[in-house]
């Protein structure tokens, strides 16, 4: 046993290669031919089972069920996250990894790669890249327009204050998402005050949104910021608030969403896809005024995406809930679809190279280039 675990617990530098067997003799070769074959040792193979077994010889040294190992690594985690977050969230991540049916993060892609519809002609729209003190999404966001047709501007909530730009030279708008007003202020809350308090920008937003012609994306602070708008926008009444997450953390990390049918004209075409997302943000948690008015939304078909899990089913239990929003609700739109807000970040995760894995056949684009395409086929 002494010797068993002084291989298993050294602390000589080494790394652990997972291979094909019809690599091997490929591998083996490689290291042989810089001078590394001695190094090289073969460990242990794959199981077809959920179980973890260690032989030294002839002798098992350890077996066990995969879960069981997992939930022994992470205890201190599961216990200083218990005391410094909110402890039902705490324990709902520990279930999780004990549960051996979850498949994780899956994906589904109900329409064709690179299916959108073409933009007729050569013009490229002039789309409002909006940002406030403190939001920085704003390079990735104007990356996603610009690959979709559009002519992408820069623009501050100083410039439109100052008058040095107009919301009426623009075909579109997208708030972007960031640390508005360092989130000290209700995150995109003190943003949509900077609107609601001046006369001539609350004046110029209200008349972008009556356009028919025009359409507006709100991401992150930016969803929490058109939400706060909602009085300016048409059909937006019964929109929620975003508030602090139910862990009580900055959630970052990967969920999945699903898109539903809904009329906004971003996601056309899209309807029962399930897609990974980043997501990064303190305060993405929905709050309806009442229940009737989540009913309203649900029953208008206002709700544009849900966080779900592996199984496509609506996540109501954190992590795949990252926030705790109400039947996983994180998307909304407007009945006529032309402003849509989401709480997650397709700009991050427009490129198939942004993601840390993805299926063999996505190509350069990833599914959620079609939400900025959509966008830009509005405008055709």
């Amino acid at each position: 046993p002494g010797a068993t675990n002084a291989k298993l617990f050294n602390e000589e530098l080494g790394a652990v290669l997972q291979i094909r067997n019809a690599d091997r003799d490929a591998v083996h070769a490689a290291f042989a031919e810089v001078g590394l074959a001695d190094t090289l040792h073969e460990i242990g193979h794959l199981r077809d089972d959920h179980r973890v077994v260690i032989r030294e010889g002839d002798a098992t040294v350890l077996e066990s069920d995969r879960a069981a190992l997992r939930l022994d690594w992470s205890e201190t985690t599961w216990q200083m996250q218990r005391l410094r977050d909110d402890p039902e969230c705490a324990d709902e991540e520990q279930d999780i990894r004990c549960d051996l049916d979850d498949p994780g993060l899956t994906v589904h892609v109900p329409f064709t790669l690179g299916s959108a519809p073409a933009a007729t002609g050569g013009a490229r729209p002039r789309i409002a890249i909006l940002r406030e003190q403190g939001v920085n999404g704003q390079i990735e966001m104007a990356a996603a327009f610009d690959r979709a047709g559009f002519d992408a501007i820069d623009v501050h909530m100083s410039d439109l204050m100052a008058g040095r730009r107009s919301l009426d030279a623009f075909h579109g708008l997208v708030a972007c998402g960031g640390f508005s007003y360092g989130d000290v202020l209700g995150a995109g809350g003190g943003w949509a005050k900077s609107i609601l308090f001046h006369d001539r920008l609350r004046d110029d937003f209200s008349a972008f949104f009556a356009d028919p012609n025009r359409f507006a994306l709100g991401v992150c602070n930016g969803c929490q910021m058109l939400s706060v708008l909602k009085d300016l926008i048409p059909g937006a009444e019964d929109w929620p608030r975003f508030v602090r997450n139910r862990s009580e953390q900055f959630e970052a990390r990967l969920a999945l969403v699903r898109v539903e049918e809904s009329p906004s004209i971003l996601f056309a075409g899209m309807a029962g896809a399930r897609l990974p997302i980043a997501v990064a943000h303190g305060e993405g948690r929905a709050a309806f005024a009442d229940d009737d008015a989540q009913t309203r939304v649900a029953e208008a078909g206002l709700v544009a995406g849900r966080y779900v899990d592996g199984h496509d089913r609506v996540a109501t239990r954190y992590p795949a809930n990252p926030n705790g929003s109400p039947d996983g609700i994180t998307a909304l739109t407007t009945p006529d679809g032309r402003v849509t807000i989401m709480m997650p970040h397709p700009e991050r995760v427009f490129r198939t190279v942004q993601h840390s894995w993805a299926p063999d056949d996505w190509g350069e684009d990833a599914p959620w280039l079609r939400l900025f395409q959509n966008a830009r086929a509005f405008l055709d």
